[in-house]
């Protein structure tokens, strides 16, 4: 954990935005929730036991709400026994709903599948039988390398079914990085595929879990394996399975018990591919509560009548939480896809918009700055008309980005008000939404995050821990425990304290900082480790990156600070120009963006260098991999960008740098 330290006036010069969003009347009138929510929730462990009751079928109820005598381990809803699989699954067809779709799958190549709630509750319940089959039992930890296909949330609910601890390992990661997780964990099982489809071409996963599990010991006692592009693949007789032939060989029939309220649901690894991986460990009973809560009210979900859709891979905590369990515990109708946003096309996305009247998006601001590099006139070609709202997660979003989402897929059809949109911060810790706005009560502000959600207690401090006024910066805390908190980092309790509660006292440190607005809004400034030191002065990488893509050539941008003998720190900034920009004859596009910056922050925050590049440096999710374009900035060679979606594009910059 960085010790770095946050000056409680560093983000005086944070853009200023005036623009204001108030919800529409009719949009207010009809919203699951209103403005008396923050009163409700003021007495918060009455407010959560409420929503636990309300939102969850419990087996057994329980009988205190939270348990914090143990500080910082939490216990909630102590005593209370529930099934994660009944909840998302059985419960809905005992109702009635065995008919309503619960998945559109949509494939890359376009191969679809539509899975109604009494379908998907007759796969889980075979996939649960097939696992105990194999030996696996409550408590056994099964590791899950899947791609976007409808048999990851097959397998991990079954998982929650049976009492197992699922660990989701992300599709991109190397076998080194399978392997360090699996022996973390001590997985008995492991559930792949031969492969999955990226962009128009077959991809592998087996070949990753038999490396991974080439060195012996490890715990894995059986592999079973999806077939989904159909690529020969090795085998190992008696180790493993072929996931139908299990899966028909299987009952339908399998009955749901209780788990209790604090039985471990799933591990899910932050760490990169090097390093001793963190296993954050969550439980049953409050992360599906505050998971459900947060669905329905930030995203007003009307499960009789909305189509949701989630971006996110299963491997990240938003496709475990907003893909995988709230959706299906509130009855939802969702999309599932497996592609990228390019393939086959460009409007790959909003064909599917189109295809299945998507009225909720929820998606990251990396994706969204792409599409507008990409240009308007490209999702101007379909009916978005359907969407009635938008999310964004995932990193903090540049209020110019924030307004294009709103303009061009939220205003799209002709509406007379464009769709509300939620812009939400969370981690894979939290579990669950922390602060979003709420679309039917709150005036949105683009690029802010604004207020914790109802129940939660989130605050913006300096170094001592003190509350900062309006207007100031500082680090981001959470003051009172939550229900989908985090319990813990498995097998290591030390490191969970001195990693998340050993910075202030009493408080869990997000490591991010923050800034209140005038108003008291808070805005994310990104990691701590993200703040330069400019010849005294403390700039936020993302306030320069706002600044950037504030200018109408910019889609995109990345900011870091590089050594620099003189002023400690120089910013160096790397931007991806806008398809439609257009660059009047003779202009310097890195001066004038440069000029820019000065105007919008001041001369301090001017980079030395502004570098327009065709693509940075990305994790196949999404994410900026600032950590290489510090390298280069600073001469090293970035080494190993195997992770990348494009590896190729770390060269492509250090040459453009050199020259």
């Amino acid at each position: 954990m960085s010790q770095q330290t946050v000056n409680g006036d560093a983000f005086e010069n944070l853009l200023r935005e005036e623009r204001r969003f108030p919800p529409s009347p009719d949009f207010a009138a009809a919203a699951n929730v209103h403005e008396d929510i923050y009163a409700a929730a003021e007495d918060r462990t009455a407010f959560w036991a409420d929503q636990a009751r309300t939102r969850l079928t419990w087996s057994k109820d329980f009988e205190e709400t939270l348990d914090w005598s143990d500080a910082p381990f939490a216990k909630w809803f102590v005593g209370g026994k529930v099934n994660a699989a009944y909840n998302a699954l059985d419960r809905h067809v005992e109702n009635g709903l065995g008919d309503r779709v619960a998945i559109h799958f949509e494939g890359e190549p376009g191969d679809t599948e539509t899975i109604t709630y009494a379908d998907l509750t007759e796969r889980v319940k075979r996939a649960a039988n097939a696992f105990e089959s194999l030996g696996v039992q409550e408590g056994d930890r099964v590791a899950v390398y899947l791609p976007m296909i409808p048999e990851a949330v097959v397998t991990m609910l079954a998982c929650a079914r049976i009492g197992a601890v699922h660990s989701v390992v992300f599709g991109g990661f190397s076998a080194d990085a399978l392997r360090s997780r699996i022996d973390d964990a001590e997985a008995k099982l492991v559930v792949t595929a031969d492969g999955t489809y990226r962009r128009g071409k077959p991809s592998s996963l087996k070949p990753a879990v038999d490396d991974a599990l080439a060195e012996p010991g490890h715990t894995v006692e059986h592999v079973v394996v999806v077939r989904r592009n159909g690529q020969d693949i090795a085998w190992t007789e008696g180790r493993d399975l072929h996931w139908t032939e299990l899966l028909d060989a299987a009952s339908p029939e399998h009955t749901a018990v209780g788990h209790d309220s604090e039985h471990p649901l799933f591990i899910l690894y932050t760490s990169g591919t090097t390093g001793k991986p963190k296993g954050i460990l969550h439980t049953t009973g409050g992360y599906l509560t505050q998971t459900a809560y947060t669905h329905s009210v930030v995203f007003d979900l009307k499960p009789e009548s909305d189509v949701y859709w989630c971006t996110a891979d299963i491997g990240w905590v938003t496709g475990h939480s907003y893909i995988t369990y709230a959706p299906l515990i509130n009855g939802a109708t969702q999309v599932m896809y497996e592609g990228t946003p390019d393939s086959p096309h460009q409007g790959r996305w909003w064909e599917i918009v189109e295809k299945y009247k998507v009225s909720i998006l929820y998606t990251a601001p990396t994706a969204i700055r792409t599409m507008m590099k990409w240009g308007s006139d490209i999702p101007a070609k379909y009916d978005l008309s359907s969407i009635r709202l938008l999310g964004s997660v995932g990193e903090p979003i540049n209020p110019e980005a924030w307004m294009w989402y709103r303009e061009v897929i939220g205003g799209s059809g002709g509406k007379a008000e464009p769709a509300p949109i939620v812009d939400t911060w969370w981690q894979t810790e939290t579990g669950a939404i922390m602060i979003a706005p709420l679309p039917g009560v709150t005036a949105t502000k683009p690029g802010s995050a604004q207020v914790p959600i109802p129940g939660i207690a989130v605050d913006v401090v300096d170094e001592s821990g003190n509350s900062v006024p309006n207007g100031h910066g500082g680090f981001l805390v959470i003051r009172e425990p939550w229900p989908a908190m985090l319990r813990t980092i498995w097998g290591d309790p030390e490191r969970y304290k001195d990693t998340y509660w050993s910075r202030f006292d009493g408080m869990y440190f997000a490591g991010d900082g923050a800034k209140k607005d005038d108003d008291g809004d808070i805005w994310l400034l990104g990691r701590v480790d993200d703040v330069m030191n400019v010849s005294g002065h403390r700039l936020s990488t993302t306030e320069i990156e706002s600044a950037l893509v504030s200018h109408e050539w910019v889609a995109e941008a990345a900011v870091v600070g590089a050594a620099d003998p003189t002023t400690g720190q120089a910013v160096v900034a790397f931007v991806i120009l806008r398809g439609e920009a257009e660059i009047p004859d003779g202009e310097d596009a890195s001066a004038a963006l440069r000029a820019h910056v000065g105007k919008e922050i001041g001369p301090i925050a001017k980079p030395k260098h502004v570098l327009v590049v065709p693509e940075l440096p990305k994790t196949r999710s999404g994410k900026i991999m600032r950590r290489l374009l510090k390298d280069v900035a600073e001469g090293r060679d970035p080494g190993d960008a195997t992770t990348l979606a494009d590896p190729s594009v770390m060269q492509q910059i250090a040459a453009d740098l050199r020259k």
